[in-house]
């Protein structure tokens, strides 16, 4: 197929070094490998990817489905980012042992806390099936029946693939559905909790500080996989033994200085990096601002009462990071785009592809793609708006319209199948506990006035005192019954009456209307890809994230986000003190930590200026899911933690800038003098292999 071929000639075609973009980590031989050895690594691309023997891969594992983590000991010990394992940590707080609080540490395995439903994925191979995948794919089919045939036809293969019992496979597509590839994988899901810090080290800053540099965050929390009698993934038992990975990372105490190469190598999640420049504009000037409305209304009462109430504190700690997260964000991705003139630059970058399309005769083929765009857009924006303000008031920020939601989705299964009540009414009670768990009915009221009227309902708030769904055994009372008992209770209640139209309306019209106007845009973004390569072949192209391990590379640099204003690469426990506030929810330090600083007892971990590195910056590529990822120096040891992006940096995810795009990680040093001279947790320590690599002769 002619997009093959074009593929199969990019792969192959030669590049100048460049920094930026997310590397499929088999394919680093050749062109990646130059780039690497000339940003300093001294690393082969079999160093970082084999299939016959152990390599760095194998010691990078998917957290959870939606952030990375990595193995740094021989028995199976795993680091990831302290907000990466905040809802574990969560689950095992009580107001008697706060571990969000004073952090939490296992001194031997007996003290370990297991995690249901928490899983690593490792890959174990990954294999090109693009001819296979598209074989009988044509251009004559419609694209419902392109997607079909590609679904059936992956489905197939997968089936037939060669693996072990224990291993699954999957497949995924890249470069908007141009190639595919295959992935063999084994997942562990006996994963216990190791070891935390008190949210005052592993968030220090909070909101303040998130997505902002100079950072002071010990953002790390600490697990270890969990494997059966013959090392082979197996579901929580008492008998299981510690992992014995294939490959660990040791540990580097020489840190890191300007210029130093870093590899981060991990799962990031999505990235947009092909797209119009009338879908940037749409994102950043429509799109963002109306959900970042709703979420910063969500977030005035959220914060308010989580510092007034530990209790609360407790149950919305999750919740609240999670909203606050991408609030900032979308915040900060618009001030990005803006600082960087990246529609402009988009804009002109189209001008190219219009140009090369007139030198290689391709207009009447592709001339149409861009004025397509400009006009699906325009159709598209205001329903594509809506129904994502419907997500965020439905699914993300209040908890009785998630209710309502979830109870409208189980009417729509049991009126087309009664006899699914049971098995309906099990998965429900089981969303409703969850809620519940976490929920206060006082905080949740107040998100609700907040929030309604950005969605253009009025805020009948009357209705959290005559609905059902506010108190947990109320509510599993309006399913008990037969179908017509359960679904008359239901539609009485004021809370699902109130959202029953509501939801009525997405179904039935927002969200029909959203993927019918999507698939059409998706189609010709496929077809944009194809353009672009077959028009400038010699560009730079690299597959968007999709969730699969990825490799990408640069350097520890600072940056200047204004004018008059730079960013040294390195923030230092000095900085921490500086910023400390007794008592504050965001700024406040622990005692003992205090106490390290002022008698200087670091240890190993400080540098030779005698400071101890928090965090640094770097110019990898990096987005959600890469959160938790190793930075790794030059000769394969782990230096740092990734947990973040610069503020102005944010629109990497659509716009790749070397000047601003920033990457920040926690200094290891700190992660280890966090467990040893803090936590007293030697016995971590000695799990370890720490080294000097930059004393040897490479």
């Amino acid at each position: 197929m002619k997009f093959l071929k074009i593929i199969l000639f990019f792969l192959t075609a030669t590049m100048s070094a460049q920094q930026g973009g997310m590397w499929i980590p088999s394919l680093l031989e050749g062109m990646n490998e130059e780039e690497m050895t000339n940003l300093g690594s001294k690393l082969t691309a079999k160093d970082i990817y084999d299939v016959n023997h152990s390599s760095l891969k194998d010691a990078v594992g998917h957290f959870n489905g939606g952030c990375t983590t990595e193995v740094i000991s021989p028995q199976g010990l795993i680091l990831t980012n302290h907000h990466c394992g905040f809802s574990q940590i969560q689950s095992h707080s009580s107001l008697e042992n706060d571990y969000l609080k004073n952090g939490f540490w296992a001194m031997n395995f007996d003290e370990e806390l297991p995690n249901k439903g928490l899983y690593v994925e490792f890959i174990v191979s990954i294999h090109d099936v693009t001819k296979e995948v598209l074989d009988m794919v044509n251009d004559d089919m419609t694209e419902k029946d392109k997607q079909s045939m590609i679904s059936k036809t992956s489905n197939g293969i997968m089936k037939n693939w060669p693996r072990e019992s224990w291993q699954d496979v999957k497949i995924k597509s890249f470069y908007k559905g141009n190639q595919y590839f295959l992935f063999v994988t084994e997942r562990f899901e006996d994963i216990r909790l190791v070891g935390a810090p008190p949210t005052s080290i592993g968030k220090f800053g909070s909101d303040t500080d998130n997505w902002v540099f100079p950072r002071h965050t010990g953002d790390f929390s600490i697990f270890r996989i969990y494997a059966d009698a013959n090392n082979h993934p197996a579901t929580y038992s008492k008998d299981n033994k510690p992992y014995q990975p294939k490959h660990f990372l040791p540990i580097s105490l020489d840190g890191v200085e300007e210029g130093d190469f870093t590899m981060v190598f991990g799962f990031p999640g999505t990235t947009n990096e092909y797209l119009p420049a009338v879908a940037i504009e749409h994102i950043t000037k429509n799109f963002n601002p109306t959900n970042i409305a709703i979420r910063e209304a969500a977030l005035k009462v959220i914060d308010a009462e989580m510092k007034k109430n530990d209790a609360v504190r407790i149950k919305y700690a999750s919740k609240q990071a999670r909203i606050a997260n991408a609030w900032k964000k979308w915040i900060g991705e618009d001030l990005g785009i803006k600082k960087s003139n990246a529609v402009a630059k988009r804009r002109d970058f189209e001008a190219t592809f219009k140009n090369a399309l007139k030198e290689k005769n391709l207009v009447e083929k592709y001339g149409y793609i861009l004025p397509e765009f400009d006009r699906l857009y325009k159709d598209f924006a205001p329903v594509d708006i809506k129904r994502r303000n419907f997500i965020e008031v439905f699914l993300v920020t209040n908890e009785l319209m998630q209710m309502t939601l979830r109870a409208y989705q189980f009417e729509q299964a049991i009126t087309a199948h009664p006899d699914y009540l049971e098995k309906a009414k099990e998965r429900l009670t089981g969303i409703l506990k969850g809620i519940h768990k976490n929920y206060d009915v006082n905080v949740d009221k107040g998100v609700f006035v907040n929030i309604m009227p950005l969605y253009g309902k009025e805020a009948d708030v009357s209705i959290y005192n005559q609905t059902a769904f506010t108190n947990l055994d109320d509510a599993l009372k309006l399913f008990e019954g037969d179908v017509n008992d359960v679904l008359k209770k239901l539609n009485e209640d004021a809370a699902y009456q109130y959202a029953k139209p509501i939801i009525d309306e997405y179904y039935n019209t927002i969200d029909k209307e959203f993927q019918q106007k999507n698939e059409i845009i998706t189609a010709l973004q496929t077809t944009y890809m194809t353009a672009l390569m077959e028009a400038l072949p010699n560009a730079r192209y690299f597959p968007d994230a999709n969730s699969t391990l990825r490799v990408t590379y640069g350097q520890v640099r600072g940056y200047s986000p204004r004018d008059a204003v730079y960013y040294n690469p390195v923030s230092y426990l000095d900085g921490v003190m500086e910023k400390y506030v007794p008592g504050d929810y965001e700024f406040d330090v622990p005692k003992k930590l205090r106490d390290l600083y002022e008698t200087k007892n670091y240890g190993p971990y400080a540098d030779k200026n005698g400071k101890v590195p928090v965090c640094f910056l770097g110019t990898n590529h990096t987005t959600g899911g890469n959160s938790g990822s190793p930075a790794i120096d030059a000769y394969g040891n782990l230096v740092g933690l990734n947990f973040d992006r610069v503020w102005e940096g944010t629109m990497s995810d659509m716009y790749y800038d070397p000047e601003i795009c920033r990457n920040i990680m926690v200094d290891l040093r700190y992660v280890l003098f966090i467990i040893d001279k803090y936590a007293g947790a030697t016995n971590l320590i000695d799990e370890m292999t720490l080294v000097h690599p930059k004393n040897k002769k490479h």
